[in-house]
């Protein structure tokens, strides 16, 4: 029996019809009902914190309090919305807003203007309290706290440092090296010394040059990752008073506001991640068909890179992926796509080993997948040449996608992921 899907390509939908007996998984996230009343759900998470006293009995009256918020590259948090709340159950516990410091966690990011933060931040947050940017290149802006057990030196911005009290926003998501987003992230990378973020960050290679990345940094991997447990070292040593940190839904709206305890509220909060994004699957399949959802999820390969880390981890070994990526604009950012004019692969990791990126590690680790299983990418015309150096095959129809698949997959019995939405969603293996 045949069965038809959607599937979102740019401002449109492609459809494909396969036959129902060998769709082993449909990897969709689950519904999840957006909050209504907003700063009602900021107030009930700050008095009703998760392994910790309530907001107002962390504070008191005197604190030089430091809230550490994420730059414009995480708009999509929404900071504007809930942190006039989070300001106001400040003043209520007895600290003023002239108490009272925002910084900007930049990490190794350029700094924003003041439009930025207004737009990040919303008016009424700019119109209170200082605002101040941890940008980890400027060297004397830094401290030295500590070392890691992993011995990464670990410098602090000092308007952290010196706070009296430090509170963590920002978001939690599936992040493909630190297992999830979110938590001790606006402490490292966010206000961290270029040279500590650069140490932290080489957890994600492979400890043999030419090896690639690590197995142990990936998406929703937390025990045994190296990165999030060097990172959550460096937040041990900030120790931060309080965290409020946000759950979207696969809409993008608020699903869940976490407070508290710095790591056990966060910890919480990936569990609601995991509950909406992570889907179980069945097992991998030979053929994994995937859309990043239409645009903006694909509106080059950098955002679509999360489509494919998601699509790869639902793939047999011997298996193919289509990709649906229409990549209107291809070229963006030059930071991502100048990784691709390496000679080799070697090349661009041993480049990256020299002076870590994220966008870089993307590059890698996209070269490294597509090395492994063929990757077939269904994109705009002009987009073949770039595909092609990025190490994947670029067509612009389904039909011919398929039959490229069925030619390398060598017979007809093979077995279907149909992942529509699979920039957001994770498939989970089950046990």
């Amino acid at each position: 029996m045949l069965k038809e899907y959607a599937l979102g390509f740019g401002d449109k939908e492609l459809t494909i019809t396969l036959p129902e007996e060998q769709v082993i998984n449909v990897v969709e996230g689950k519904p999840a009902d957006a909050i209504s009343d907003i700063a009602a759900a900021v107030k009930e998470a700050l008095n009703h914190p998760i392994d910790s006293p309530p907001l107002k009995e962390v504070v008191k009256s005197g604190d030089k309090v430091a809230i550490i918020a994420s730059d414009i590259t995480r708009q999509w948090i929404k900071h504007d919305q809930f942190l006039p709340v989070l300001l106001n159950e400040l003043n209520a516990a007895g600290i003023p807003d002239h108490d009272i410091k925002l910084v900007v966690a930049l990490g190794a990011h350029r700094h924003h203007t003041d439009q930025e933060n207004v737009l990040v931040y919303g008016q009424e947050t700019v119109n209170r309290i200082q605002i101040v940017q941890s940008h980890a290149p400027t060297e004397e802006d830094f401290v030295y706290v500590g070392k890691t057990s992993r011995g990464v030196d670990t410098y602090f911005n000092k308007h952290v440092v010196n706070a009296d009290k430090v509170i963590l926003t920002g978001g939690i998501v599936y992040h493909l090296m630190a297992g999830f987003g979110g938590g001790r992230k606006a402490v490292m990378p966010g206000i961290s010394g270029y040279a500590t973020i650069q140490g932290n960050h080489s957890f994600c290679l492979h400890d043999v040059v030419g090896q690639g990345v690590s197995p142990h940094c990936v998406s929703g991997k937390l025990e045994g990752n190296n990165m999030h447990e060097d990172m959550t070292e460096m937040a041990e040593l900030l120790n931060p008073a309080f965290l409020l940190n946000v759950v979207f839904n696969a809409e993008g709206k608020f699903a869940r506001f976490v407070a508290g305890h710095w790591y056990n509220a966060w910890l919480e909060g990936t569990r609601t991640v995991e509950r909406i994004f992570g889907v179980p699957i069945n097992g991998k399949a030979d053929l994994v068909i995937a859309s990043a959802g239409g645009f903006p999820k694909d509106i080059n390969l950098y955002q679509g890179s999360k489509t494919i880390d998601n699509a790869f981890m639902a793939t047999k070994q011997g298996g193919v992926i289509i990709l649906l990526l229409e990549c209107r604009d291809i070229m963006e950012p030059p930071d991502f796509s100048s990784w691709f004019n390496y000679e080799s692969l070697y090349d661009r990791e041993v480049a990256l080993r020299e002076g870590f990126t994220v966008p870089g590690f993307i590059a890698v680790k996209c070269g490294l997948m597509a090395k492994e299983i063929p990757h077939i990418v269904v994109t705009l015309p002009e987009n073949k040449a770039f595909i092609e150096k990025a190490g994947m095959i670029a067509v612009s129809t389904l039909e011919e996608a398929m039959a490229i698949a069925e030619e390398k997959l060598g017979r007809k019995d093979y077995t279907i992921t149909v992942m529509a939405h699979a920039a957001n969603t994770v498939p989970v293996l089950q046990a």
